[in-house]
């Protein structure tokens, strides 16, 4: 029985720190986000290969304000995220190839398999925090300017 329990113990163990494990650093960059309120830029980490787009926010316990990250896809889809794993509620942001947001999927609960998406093909998606898109007034036809972010 002993030898059970410590082998369980051994496989949360691992499990735990595979869950923590951090997250490669990934390039910065901002996104300008030209509103009725005026500019609102946010800060972004850039997944912009597949592994970085794989993992996304997954495993972060917050994001500071006016931080997010920026999805770069190699073409215009419909793009689908989940939660998986994402401990913080969160704002998707969808943008055409034009960088002008096609929709929002507000409030994403986390922890869940639901997939989201805009129902439109989209080129970039910006993750931020819950409540930020509605504060900041962005919604269809919001544009924005990339600064350090690749096309």
């Amino acid at each position: 029985m002993r030898r059970i329990v410590t082998g369980l113990l051994c496989v949360a163990a691992c499990h735990s720190d595979a869950a923590e494990k951090p997250a490669p650093a990934l390039a910065q960059g901002a996104v300008r986000f030209e509103t009725a309120r005026g500019p609102w830029v946010v800060r972004v980490e850039i997944a912009g290969d597949e592994a970085s787009r794989a993992r996304g926010l997954m495993y972060r316990r917050s994001l500071e304000p006016d931080r997010g990250m920026i999805f770069v896809f190699p073409a215009s889809e419909e793009h689908t995220f989940w939660m998986h794993n994402t401990l913080i509620a969160l704002d998707m942001i969808f943008l055409d190839e034009g960088r002008a947001v096609i929709g929002v999927v507000a409030n994403a609960a986390p922890q869940t398999d639901t997939p989201r998406t805009v129902g439109r093909p989209s080129r970039y998606v910006v993750e931020v925090a819950a409540g930020d898109a509605a504060v900041h007034a962005v919604g269809p036809g919001t544009r924005a300017v990339f600064i350090g972010v690749p096309e």
